[in-house]
Order: C-alpha cells, then structure tokens, then sequence
C-alpha cells in the first residue's frame, strides 16, 4: 500500500507552503488537490502557486486543463491516482495539496462514480427551480448537499435518479475505507485572524491583477464553463454585466471566501481523520516533521 501525505485546510491558511516543505523534507513531488487551479489561465483568482515558488519541487495537475474543457472529480481520481503510483514507484513521496475537499476524499477512499451519459438536453426546457422541486419529490436525501442554484448537480442527480441510482443511496453504500497509508496534516488557525487573512489576500489579487486575468479570459470563454464557477471568478459576471460595481465585486469574493473556508472546516471534520496544526503556534512545522517521520517508520 503506498504511502500518502495530504495537506488540507481552510483557504489561505498556508497549504502550498507546508506542502513545499514537507516535500523537501521527505523527497516528495506535489499534486494539486484544488479543483480551480488544475484549469489554465486561473491564476491569480485561485492563488495558484508561481513557479519561482516552488522552490524546484515537481507539481503535478497544475496547469492541466483549459478553462472551457470539462473536468470532473471523476477525472482528478483517476489522473491523480496515477501520479501517486508514478511518484511512489520512482521512491517518492506523493504529497496532495488543496482544499477541494471532494477531491481529496475521493482520491484516498474507495469512491465510485457511476458512469454517466453527458447529455443534458431533456431537462434544458425547465428552469433550475423546476428541476430541483423535481429532485426533492425523488431524492429529497440528495438535496441537503446540493445548492438550489447549482443546475449541474441537480441535473446529475436527477439523471442519477432516472437511472434507477438515487445519488442518496449511492453515496451511502460506499465504504469510505482508505485506499492508501495516508497521513492527512490539516492546518488551521483562529478564525478571526484567518477573516483577516482572507481580506488582505483578495485585495493582494486585485493589486497583482486579477481584474486584467478576468477580463481576458471574459473574452474568450463563455461564463457558463465549469473553469469559471470557482470563487475569485464567479463574481465577476454581475461585473461585467453591469450589475454591480467593482467594489461590490471585491466584496463579494471576501464573503464567497470567508463562507467557503467556514464550510472546508465542516467537511474536513466530519470527512477524514485530519491531524490537525495551528500554524501560528511556535515550532508547528517541527511537530509536522516528527509525527509525518513516527507514521513512515511505523
């Protein structure tokens, strides 16, 4: 069984640092876990590491596809469980990195995607309303992890239901036994200081740029793609419709932010046995060291 480190938490809490060094420490080569930052041109928006700082450390799924190509979670497990077989076999240490928590699990458990036709032209002449009030009369259990608003889950759940595989009943006759030796090091701090911390990044992105990266990838790509449903890009349509100002824009990224890291420390929880690490606390990264060393040689 290979040996896996993961290196999750909230955003902004510091994960491509840790994971850096944790891959300098223990020979390893890195795997995105973001589910933004394997798509191209999302750069500045999804705080994606610069290659100046990587510090020489191979990262893979960076950079991986185009922002109007489809990319699943379906995908990331099967290219990620590759590199970790790559990576191991050359007697590395495959180290995943990011706050997709769906991603991470779904690469370190025995989770099962069942395979579905990508077609989604029977329900395009009803309104997402309709669809999800249709969802609750069929799999009312699979709503309470699916926003009203978000059309393509409930339009893969309702396939799923059509097919006879209620997404509810799918999710619960998984196991969720570990496939891999892993040792998962979440990093956390006080939530106040991660707010602040959460401020100062969105206004760094906007000083470096990001307003010159949407507006580049506004011309080329339609909003709709799944690329541009991440936080840091979805709130620019309202911008670039001429709905709301740019201040309100910013303000809105800071909100989507802070509610996504509340909703990351929920699913990291209750999801896997995380190890969790106050970065702010004295000599944190020297107990990261000793207890990734006490689980290798155990």
């Amino acid at each position: 069984m290979y040996k896996v480190i993961s290196v999750v938490g909230p955003t902004a809490v510091g994960k491509s640092k840790v994971a850096i060094e944790l891959a300098r420490r223990f020979n390893g080569e890195i795997i995105n876990g973001d589910s933004v930052q394997v798509y191209r041109e999302l750069n500045i928006g999804s705080a994606k590491i610069m290659e100046e700082e990587m510090m020489g450390i191979p990262h893979h799924l960076l950079d991986y596809v185009n922002v109007g190509e489809e990319y699943s979670v379906r995908h990331f497990q099967i290219d990620a469980r590759n590199k970790i077989e790559e990576i191991s076999e050359e007697n590395k240490t495959p180290i995943i990195c990011g706050g997709t928590g769906l991603y991470v699990k779904a690469l370190l458990y025995d989770y099962e995607f069942v395979e579905m036709e990508n077609d989604h032209n029977e329900y395009s002449d009803q309104s997402t309303e309709e669809l999800y009030q249709r969802l609750l009369e069929v799999d009312p259990e699979s709503t309470r992890s699916i926003h009203p608003n978000n059309r393509r889950r409930i339009v893969r759940a309702l396939q799923l239901a059509d097919s006879g595989n209620l997404k509810s009943r799918q999710e619960a006759s998984q196991q969720h036994i570990q496939i891999y030796d892993s040792y998962i090091v979440g990093l956390t701090m006080d939530r106040e200081l991660l707010k602040q911390r959460i401020s100062m990044r969105v206004d760094q992105m906007m000083e470096n740029g990001l307003l010159d990266e949407v507006t580049a990838i506004n011309e080329k790509y339609d909003w709709d793609v799944k690329g541009l449903q991440g936080i840091g890009y979805k709130e620019f349509r309202d911008y670039f419709n001429g709905k709301n100002s740019l201040e309100k824009t910013v303000e809105l990224i800071k909100t989507h932010t802070r509610q996504f890291a509340k909703r990351q420390y929920t699913w990291w929880n209750h999801q896997m046995p995380v190890n969790w690490y106050d970065v702010t606390e004295e000599g944190y990264l020297d107990r990261i060291f000793e207890d990734i060393g006490k689980w290798q040689n155990g």
